[in-house]
């Protein structure tokens, strides 16, 4: 019973990630997501409460993939930021649902707020410990620039198209981007670590 209960959960959340990310949470429809998990609709109720409910977990559970795959900044931050440049790439739609959830959220604070913003916290202190320098308000804006950095492509492709297409081949933006985006973490990273030894 367990097992079948997490397995429809799972299909839910699956769904939940597409229709959520193309439509948002107003444009989203609890029997189109039901449909496609090939479940009952009651049975989004049953588990999430709400439409809302359903959508705050589709983004907890889209940020715990980001979290599993691409970890804490470690020895390389360049490469970290790497890693969160090609997890935005290859799989957008987290991006589409926390650009959804800024849009759609009125309220001061967003559905699991305290346990996300201590996951970052995390990433705070060991960038802040990579970089040599305090885990505090300076750590945390860099981090956020970094994420920005590796994101920012991915979230809106078209100023990619827009900015660099016209440079490169089409089939060499990704990896021009890419590359570029990493080169620039390193630089910044060796420069804040050169700052923080002075």
């Amino acid at each position: 019973m367990a097992r079948d209960t997490a397995v429809t959960k799972q299909k839910l959340l699956g769904a939940a990630r597409q229709e959520f990310a193309a439509l948002g949470v107003a444009g989203a429809r609890v029997d189109r997501i039901a449909e496609l998990a090939g479940v009952n609709k009651e049975r989004v109720y049953g588990h999430f409460g709400s439409k809302e409910g359903l959508f705050a977990a589709t983004v907890g559970a889209a940020m715990d993939e980001l979290t599993e795959s691409v970890g804490k900044p470690g020895d390389d931050v360049a490469q970290w930021v790497g890693s969160v440049y090609d997890f935005h790439r290859e799989r957008p739609e987290l991006l589409r649902l926390l650009l959804w959830e800024a849009l759609h959220q009125r309220e001061p604070s967003v559905a699991g707020e305290q346990d996300r913003a201590e996951g970052y916290s995390l990433k705070v202190d060991a960038l802040a410990e990579r970089l040599g320098i305090a885990s505090g308000p300076e750590a945390a804006v860099m981090l956020l620039s970094l994420i920005g950095l590796a994101a920012w492509p991915s979230a809106v492709p078209q100023l990619s198209r827009l900015i660099v297409g016209s440079r490169v081949d089409a089939e060499d933006l990704g990896p021009v981007v890419r590359a570029c985006v990493v080169e620039l973490a390193g630089r910044v990273a060796a420069k804040q670590v050169g700052h923080a030894g002075s």
